[in-house]
C-alpha cells in the first residue's frame, strides 16, 4: 500500500473535507411504534469500580452478549478481542455470529431485551438511525473520552481517523456507532488478467466501453454485479455523480433537494449504464446473483471488474488464485470535463459497532471496543483480515497484501477527492430497494436511462414528502 504515513496524511486530508458512511438497513418498524411504558425503562446496568485499568467502570464477572455479523469479515477478530475481555473480567461473553442481524435482533428491540454489543453490518442490518432517533442506542461518548489502551496518556477520540467520530453522529454530537473498518471502493480486478492481455485500467466512460468490447472479444465480460443486491452497482455510479459534476451534486442528491439527479451529470453517468447494458457488456445471469456469486464469477475470469469494497480481498479469497494479484481502480469518469480529476475514489469506514442502551451491560459493550481498538487487535484485524481499521496509523509497519496496498495506492493518490455518498445510509430503503431495483431494470434493459432518472426523482420526492422517514442534511 506504499507509505503508511504519507497514505495517513491523506487519509486526514480526505477525511477533513467529507462525511462517511455507515452501513444501515430497513427500517426498524417494532422499534420505531415501540416507545414510552415500563418496558421502555432502563434499568440499572450493574457498575464497578473505576480505575485506571478500568476507565469505564466495568463490573468484574457481569455477563456481556454480542451479537455480531458474520460476512466478509468473519468473526474470529471479534472473538478474539472477546477473549482478552474475559481474561481481564472474568466473564464468558456470549457470543452469536449470524449473517441476519435485522431479522433477528428487530424482535429483540421492539421487546427491549437487546444484546449488548453489536457488529450491525450486511444486507439485513438494523437501521442505525431509526434506533438512534428511538433513542435505543448508548451513546459512546465515555468511550471516546476513555484513555487508549495502549497510551493511557491519549484519549480514544485522539486516536481515530478524521471523520470517524462524524460518521457514527446523527444530527447530534452524541456518536451512537463506531466504524471499526476502513474501506476503499472501487472497480476491483485481477492484474495479471489485465496484464496478460495487454488491457489498460479505463480512466473514461469511453475507454470502459472500448475495453468492454476487447473483454468481450475473448469471452469475458467486462462487469459482473449482484443482481440479488443492485445497490452494490451505486458503489461506482452514485459517486460517478460526484466525479461528473462535483461534491455539490452528490450533495445535493443526499439532501433530497428538488431535482437533484435531474442534472446534466447524472444523465451522463446514467447514459454510459444504459450503453453498457445495450452492448452486453454485463455477465450474462448476473441479474440473479448473490454478492458472494458474482464475486466467484469474476475470480474465475468471467468478467474483468466489479464494483465492491476492500473487503472483497478476504470474502473472495476461497476462490481466487494466490497469482490472482488483487488491485482496485478509481472512478472511471467522462474525463477533462469532469469536476475532478481521475483518480478520485469513494472511501469510508463501515462495519459499524454499535451498543444497546437497554442491553444489560453497555459499559461492557463499550469496553469491549476499547480493546478492539488496540494495536494487539487492529494488528490481528488488519493481518487476518486484510482491511484497515479507523485507528490512525494501525497498520504501520505490517506486511500488507496486493489488494489492501492497491486499496492504499488508490487513496494516497486521490488527496483530498474522496467522495463518499451519504443517501445510502441516511435513506437505506430508498437507496438499496427503491433505487436499486431501478438499477436493476437498467442493467438489464428493461427501462432507459431517461425511465431511471425520472422514476428516481420520484422516488427521492416522495421519501422527502414521507413524514415517517427521519431526514439528514450536510452541514
Amino acid at each position: 500500500m506504499g507509505s503508511e504515513i504519507n497514505r495517513r496524511d491523506a487519509i486526514k486530508r480526505a477525511m477533513a473535507i467529507g462525511v462517511v458512511a455507515i452501513p444501515s438497513a430497513s427500517v426498524l418498524t417494532a422499534c420505531a411504534t415501540s416507545s414510552g411504558g415500563d418496558s421502555d425503562k432502563k434499568k440499572p446496568a450493574p457498575a464497578g469500580t473505576k480505575s485506571a485499568a478500568n476507565p469505564l467502570g466495568v463490573k468484574n464477572g457481569a455477563p456481556l452478549e454480542a451479537f455480531v455479523f458474520k460476512g466478509g469479515f468473519g468473526d474470529d477478530y471479534i472473538k478474539a478481542a472477546e477473549a482478552q475481555y474475559n481474561k481481564t473480567y472474568g466473564t464468558t461473553v456470549k457470543h452469536t455470529g449470524t449473517q441476519g442481524i435485522g431479522p433477528k435482533l428487530q424482535p429483540r428491540f421492539a421487546n427491549n431485551t437487546p444484546p449488548d454489543f453489536m457488529d450491525n453490518s450486511g444486507a439485513d442490518n438494523l437501521d442505525t438511525a431509526a434506533l438512534a432517533k428511538e433513542n435505543k442506542l448508548l451513546d459512546l461518548t465515555p468511550l471516546l473520552d476513555a484513555p487508549t489502551i495502549d497510551d493511557p496518556s491519549k484519549k480514544v477520540r485522539d486516536v481515530l481517523i478524521a471523520g470517524t467520530v462524524e460518521q457514527g453522529q446523527f444530527g447530534s454530537q452524541q456518536m451512537y456507532a463506531l466504524n471499526y473498518a476502513f474501506t476503499v471502493y472501487g472497480s476491483w480486478y485481477s492484474n495479471k488478467l489485465f496484464k496478460e492481455n495487454g488491457w489498460t485500467y479505463p480512466q473514461t466512460f469511453d475507454e470502459a466501453i472500448a475495453l468492454g468490447a476487447k473483454a468481450k472479444s475473448k469471452g469475458i465480460a467486462l462487469f459482473t454485479y449482484p443482481g440479488k443486491y443492485p445497490y452494490y452497482v451505486h458503489f461506482d455510479m452514485f459517486h460517478q455523480f460526484g466525479k461528473v459534476g462535483g461534491k455539490d451534486v452528490l450533495n445535493a442528491i443526499d439532501d433530497l433537494e428538488d431535482g437533484a439527479l435531474q442534472v446534466d451529470a447524472v444523465k451522463q453517468v446514467i447514459e454510459y449504464y444504459e450503453e453498457l447494458a445495450a452492448k452486453k457488456l454485463f455477465l450474462t445471469g448476473s441479474e440473479g446473483k448473490t454478492h458472494i456469486q458474482m464475486q466467484t464469477d469474476w475470480t474465475k475470469y468471467k468478467a474483468a471488474l466489479v464494483a465492491d469494497g476492500s473487503w472483497v480481498e478476504n470474502e473472495a479469497a476461497p476462490t481466487m488464485p494466490k497469482d490472482f494479484d488483487l488491485a482496485v481502480g478509481p472512478l472511471v469518469g467522462g474525463g477533462p470535463s469532469d469536476k475532478l480529476p481521475f483518480g478520485t475514489v469513494y472511501a469510508a469506514a463501515g462495519e459499524p459497532f454499535i451498543v444497546a442502551a437497554n442491553g444489560k451491560n453497555p459499559t461492557g459493550g463499550m469496553e469491549l471496543l476499547r480493546i478492539m481498538l488496540s494495536k494487539q487487535q487492529t494488528d490481528n484485524f488488519t493481518n487476518t483480515i486484510k482491511s484497515l481499521t479507523c485507528v490512525s496509523g494501525s497498520s504501520e509497519g505490517l506486511t500488507l497484501t496486493p489488494g489492501l496496498a492497491s486499496a492504499s495506492a488508490a487513496l494516497k493518490a486521490a488527496g483530498p477527492n474522496v467522495l463518499n455518498a451519504r443517501i445510502q445510509d441516511w435513506y437505506k430503503k430508498l437507496n438499496n430497494e427503491t433505487l436499486g431495483n431501478l438499477t436493476a431494470k437498467l442493467l438489464t434493459g428493461q427501462i432507459k436511462s431517461a425511465q431511471w432518472i425520472e422514476q428516481a426523482q420520484k422516488a427521492c420526492d416522495d421519501t422527502k414528502k414521507d413524514s415517517s422517514v427521519p431526514k439528514f442534511k450536510h452541514v
